[in-house]
């Protein structure tokens, strides 16, 4: 291979990678930071757990909108506050409803989303089940022979043979 093309090939290379392989960015900004590298890390972790309502299909911790940026220090104050995981969580849930939450709780009001993909499965499962038995059920009767009188009425049906 010549040098030219082996430097082309080179940096085609070069740009698939860069395209293809992008670097996870994350939003926060070193305003944002906690002291405690414990708290932090608690943040950060909550705020993979929630919602950017703006974006819709990014986590806070992700995202760049403003909201976001609201409620990365929103959960970082309530951190510094003293509350404990769950009660952030539940203090963001509550004011801003349970949308905000990238994995919804199992409740009452929401037990169909959790229950209809096993029924759906389940009812597949059975569809499935009765569809092999009736071809088995099928293949087992086309494999008998005829009987005298299947035969005499198929004679009826189709005619004399030529």
């Amino acid at each position: 291979m010549t040098a030219p093309i082996r430097s082309l090939v080179l940096a085609v290379l070069a740009l698939w990678i860069a395209v293809l392989a992008p670097v996870p960015v994350h939003a926060i900004q070193p305003d944002e930071l906690l002291k405690d590298p414990a708290l932090e890390a608690r943040a950060r972790a909550l705020s993979r757990d929630l919602r950017c309502l703006v974006c819709q299909s990014q986590s806070i911790d992700d995202s760049d909108a403003e909201l976001a940026r609201d409620l990365r220090l929103l959960v970082r104050d309530r951190l510094t506050k003293g509350d404990s995981d769950a009660q952030v969580i539940d203090f963001v849930a509550a004011r801003y409803g349970e949308y905000v939450l990238l994995r919804p709780r199992f409740a009452l009001h929401n037990a169909p989303l959790w229950i209809t993909p096993i029924v759906v499965l389940i009812a597949g499962g059975a569809a499935m089940a009765l569809a092999l038995r009736r071809r088995r059920t099928a293949a087992g009767v086309a494999g008998q022979p005829l009987s005298a009188e299947e035969e005499r009425r198929l004679a009826e049906v189709i005619g004399p043979e030529p």
